[in-house]
C-alpha cells in the first residue's frame, strides 16, 4: 500500500510561526542548537524533522507541539486564538514574557504576582496637569 502524502507541510508551517514571532532561523538555531542551514532545508521542504525535532522548534518558538497540526484544535484553542485576536502585540508580547518567568513560580507566588497586576491596575495614575509654556522675556 503506497505511503499518502502528508497535508501538512510542516516546513511552510514552521516558517510562518517563526515569521510571526519575529524570529530569525538563527534565533532558532542559538535556543535549539540545531544548524540553521538544517532549519533552512526543513522550511524549504527537503527534510523532514523528526517529532523530537519538531518537539524542540516548538519549544523554542514558545508554541505547543500540536500548534503545527491543523485540525488538531480543541474549542479551547480556538477560544484562546479568539482572545489573542483581540490583544496587541506588545499585550501579546508582555504577556509570553509573563509566561516565560511563571513556570518557576510556586502558586502562592503566581497568586501573588496577580493580585499585584490587580492592585496596580486599580490605581489610577495621578493626573496629569499641563504646563503653560514660558514667554520668552526680551
Amino acid at each position: 500500500m503506497p505511503k499518502e502524502k502528508p497535508k501538512v507541510n510542516i516546513g511552510e508551517v514552521i516558517r510562518s510561526y517563526r515569521s510571526d514571532r519575529g524570529l530569525s532561523q538563527g534565533d532558532i538555531e542559538r535556543r535549539t542548537g540545531l544548524l540553521r542551514c538544517y532549519l533552512s532545508r526543513v522550511e524549504n521542504g527537503h527534510t523532514v524533522p523528526s517529532l523530537e525535532t519538531l518537539a524542540k522548534i516548538a519549544e523554542a518558538m514558545e508554541i505547543n507541539l500540536a500548534d503545527f497540526f491543523p485540525g488538531s484544535d480543541t474549542a479551547g484553542d480556538r477560544e484562546t486564538r479568539k482572545m489573542l485576536g483581540e490583544l496587541s502585540e506588545e499585550e501579546i508580547r508582555f504577556l509570553a514574557e509573563i509566561k516565560r518567568y511563571s513556570t518557576t513560580l510556586s502558586d502562592d507566588d503566581k497568586k501573588l504576582v496577580l493580585a499585584m497586576i490587580r492592585k496596580m491596575a486599580t490605581i489610577t495614575p495621578p493626573v496629569q496637569r499641563k504646563v503653560a509654556p514660558r514667554r520668552a522675556e526680551y
